[in-house]
């Protein structure tokens, strides 16, 4: 049904899809989306006499890095400075959990337009914002602490013993009796008009129920004693919260609101309360709070009136095209890296007649290559050379610069904040990918690993590149979250600890500096390699009787790693920080079954995870990536310099072919970032039926051109990639794009290949955005400072990357059938098969080709 109500609100756009960005006339909103406002707030009472007494009076600024064509589950970076000074923080600030701190600032998502001259049903309120409980908007208290009925700024008709809804539903909410207790409903109105009365947990919205699909989003953040803080927040659309029902046509906003504390009418005690943690101070005890400086009251009228209004627009949906264009669509299959590239593109070509209606279909890039090699697809989006079965000649055209990274969430101790300047090296995703962490007491009876460390966070190698963290044990620590599948992003990964002097020493069984040792049975595991199996098969010791043993039927490393098969998926859980690890034992169940299952999320303040991402997903949704080391004690993150620098090395093996980044001459370099990919599209050069060739042709020409203009609309290019241009360093792949694109649609039969070194073919017409590089434009990175290493020594020598195998020539090209964007992530049944044959095919070819296939 959400699908449907979202498809129905676009088709009722028509051609109002790009409607102004909503503003406030007091506030700065920059053309980029950027938000920023100050304002004075202050708490006054009002004495026996009348006169106002000024308690407090703060000069607050509020700033939002971006606010336009939002995504659901993106983040907005929002600080503030000159905020009350909070007191007693909460190990966890979200939902209710935040409520037990003084002087917070509130943070919430809220739907309609702050403007109180509009009519009600389209005006932002406090019964349009969205909570993940009732308790954070509804409260029954005894008359002594309702301090909500002392606010001078409150409607006199808000200060009565029951108040906020008409009539009180007092028998349907089980209301206690007014002689002893005060009663103030804030109900939610959701998006349809369906009034929740909040009262209690049955009467909130269903994506408030216990155990929702997505943990609260909305907090109380701490201020620092300077009064200054800092947030990412996570906004939701109708796709994920179809009550709350934010999207490009719904005005919503964000709503922060720094708590003063409530402005007495009279002289009540409760309510001219204070406060009694002191600035700064830890309350994770959850001790009670003075109400009057809690953010249990955000809704009241002192506190509200203080707010700062941040109003966000949504970009279209990811089923826009599925909605408005009823042509069957042009499916490319391939490469997640391009994700969120492809959902800001795919509009620009399916809301335009001229063009076609195109469709990213992500799966395994060699899956991709089987499919557009055979005929079954007219062109795959891979990310680097691929073993060719097929007697036709494929072309390899640039389309993106983008790569992987090591995301993380990282908590300091003490719920001091996240850590944000996390350094990896070789060896140490190593120890990770081979599971040489034995993640908790379970696995220490692990043979060969009894002295090893038992999690990242313990490892001596690992403190001493991130110092200060804590030593909880935690089995979401003793892992990488990976993919299962076979990728190009596990191939470049392993082909960086491939390159590794120490990394590889480690996996062929020499111990590390501080004694720990590789699990035996990934000892002189091949790398580098497309897929990370999951090879160990040790299972502990169980007693009788106990959950674990009535399901210890698998290996226990394996369930603390558990791959999934999207980068997506590893993004989503880290935002939720959420691992995968699949060791929570259940039971007995009904008929005495027990059951093994995915852990908890980790609370705030004590989150230890590590999953590999896309760098797209990791900007999209704020995501921290590591810095990873290349030359000696130098650490690089991904950013525009670091990504331009790996291009640089990039290097042509053949006319048509991609661009190969040694790992080598990355570590050479010292400065390129290890992660950096190039996704090509390849496709037929010959065999390839006219209209298809001219719309590939068409796609290469336009996302190689237009599609290389950063920005976050429709068509642009977001955050996460580095512009391909006509000039400097990118300037070889965008003239190989252009000569790819020309040989497409020629369909003419391949040239030999050149002896020496490739030749671009230059291309004419102007630079959609010149220069090299760009903006920011890439998640959290950078060279941080060098740090003493022991037992350094030299890079392993590069061994040569195998030719590809040429096999006979695949079938004829099928029709290309519509297929809905909910199977974007799922092929057909028949595609899936034809994909698997391939695979099959080439198993043992790739057994011979790991041996001499050079180390990238």
């Amino acid at each position: 049904m959400r699908r449907l109500w979202v498809g129905l609100g676009l088709l009722s756009m028509g051609a109002a899809l790009l409607p102004a960005s909503l503003s406030q006339a007091s506030a700065t909103v920059a053309d980029e989306g950027s938000y920023t406002k100050t304002q004075t707030i202050t708490r006054v009472h009002q004495k026996a006499d009348g006169t106002d007494q000024v308690i407090a009076e703060s000069t607050v600024k509020v700033t939002a890095d971006h606010t336009t064509e939002l995504r659901g589950r993106e983040r907005v970076h929002i600080t503030w400075s000159g905020a009350r000074p909070s007191g007693g923080r909460a190990s966890n600030p979200y939902g209710e959990s935040g409520l037990t701190q003084e002087y917070p600032v509130v943070v919430l998502q809220c739907r309609g337009v702050d403007d109180a001259t509009l009519p009600e049903a389209k005006q932002l309120r406090p019964e349009t914002c969205w909570t993940t409980t009732s308790i954070q908007r509804s409260v029954v208290a005894p008359h002594r602490t309702a301090v909500w009925r002392h606010d001078r700024h409150e409607p006199e008709g808000d200060r009565a013993e029951r108040s906020g809804v008409e009539p009180f539903p007092e028998a349907e909410c089980d209301v206690p009796s007014t002689a002893i207790f005060s009663a103030r409903f804030t109900p939610f109105i959701a998006a349809d008009g369906t009034q929740y009365l909040a009262c209690d947990a049955l009467h909130m919205p269903p994506e408030a129920a216990v155990g929702a699909s997505f943990a609260p989003a909305e907090l109380a953040a701490f201020s620092n004693e300077d009064g200054s803080g800092e947030i990412d927040f996570e906004v939701r659309s109708a796709v994920e919260n179809a009550s709350l029902g934010c999207s490009r046509k719904v005005a919503c906003a964000i709503v922060v609101i720094p708590i003063m504390g409530i402005s007495c009418l009279d002289t009540d005690a409760e309510c001219r309360r204070n406060g009694t943690f002191i600035p700064g101070s830890s309350n994770f005890e959850g001790a009670e709070p003075h109400a009057a400086v809690s953010p249990r009251y955000w809704w009241s009228e002192s506190n509200w009136r203080n707010r700062f209004t941040i109003p966000i627009k949504f970009g279209l949906p990811p089923d826009t095209c599925e909605v408005l264009d009823s042509r069957a669509p042009v499916g490319f299959y391939g490469s997640e890296l391009l994700s969120q590239a492809a959902l800001q593109w795919s509009p620009a070509y399916c809301l335009n007649e001229k063009r076609f209606k195109f469709q990213h279909n992500r799966m395994p890039d060699d899956g991709a290559f089987t499919l557009m090699s055979s005929g079954t697809a007219v062109a795959a989006l891979v990310s680097g050379p691929q073993e060719q079965r097929a007697a036709d000649p494929i072309g390899f055209a640039p389309t993106a610069v983008t790569g992987f990274g090591i995301g993380y969430v990282i908590d300091k101790p003490d719920n001091a904040g996240e850590y944000t300047r996390l350094r990896l090296n070789a060896r140490l995703l190593a120890k990770l990918l081979t599971q040489s962490y034995p993640a908790s007491e379970l696995g220490r009876g692990h043979p060969g690993m009894a002295k090893n460390p038992l999690t990242l966070n313990r490892d001596p190698e690992f403190k001493r590149l991130n110092p200060g963290l804590d030593d909880k044990d935690r089995e979401a620590a003793a892992t990488v979250l990976s993919l299962s599948n076979s990728s190009d992003v596990i191939e470049t990964l392993t082909g960086y600890i491939a390159s590794d002097a120490a990394a590889m020493a480690f996996i062929s069984g020499k111990p590390d500096p501080w004694g720990m040792k590789v699990n035996p049975s990934y000892k002189d595991i091949e790398v580098p390699r497309r897929e990370w199996p999951l090879l160990d098969e040790f299972i502990p010791a169980a007693q009788p009787g106990t959950c674990r043993f009535a399901n210890n039927d698998a290996p226990y490393l394996s369930q603390v790693a558990a791959p999934v098969t999207f980068l997506r998926t590893i993004a989503e859980a880290l935002i939720d920080a959420w691992p995968n690890v699949q060791t929570t034992c259940e039971g007995p169940l009904a008929g005495g079954v027990y059951k093994t299952g995915r852990v908890s999320r980790q609370p705030v303040g004590q989150r230890f995870m590590l999953g590999i991402v896309s760098l797209g997903d990791a900007s999209r949704f704020g995501l921290r990536t590591a810095a990873l080391e290349t030359k000696a004690n130098k650490y690089v993150g991904a950013t525009d310099e670091s990504l331009s620098r790996g291009v640089a090395l990039a290097e042509q093996t053949s006319r048509r072919g991609p661009f190969l980044i040694s790992q080598e001459d990355v570590r050479k370099d010292g400065r390129a970032y290890p992660g950096t990919m190039v996704v090509y599209t390849a496709a037929r050069l010959r065999g390839l039926g006219k209209a298809d060739a001219r719309t590939v042709a068409s796609f290469i020409r336009i996302s190689s051109t237009e599609g290389q203009v950063r920005g976050r609309s429709n068509g642009r290019l977001p955050e996460g990639f580095l512009p391909i241009r006509r000039t400097g360093v990118t300037g070889k792949l965008h003239d190989a794009a252009q000569t790819i694109a020309d040989a497409v649609e020629a369909q003419q039969p391949a040239t030999p290949e050149p002896t020496g070194e490739p030749t671009a073919e230059p291309t004419t017409g102007p630079d959609p955005s010149p220069g090299d590089g760009g903006g920011p434009g890439l998640p959290p990175g950078g060279g941080v400072d060098p740090l003493p290493a022991p037992g350094a020594s030299a890079p392993p020598t590069a061994v040569p990357t195998a030719a590809p195998t040429v096999t006979p020539a695949a079938a004829p090209m099928p029709p290309t059938q519509a297929v809905g964007s909910g199977l974007a992530g799922n092929l057909l049944p028949a595609l899936v098969l034809l994909a698997a044959v391939g695979f099959l095919a080439t198993s043992m070819l790739r057994v011979v080709a790991l041996t001499v296939r050079r180390r990238r």
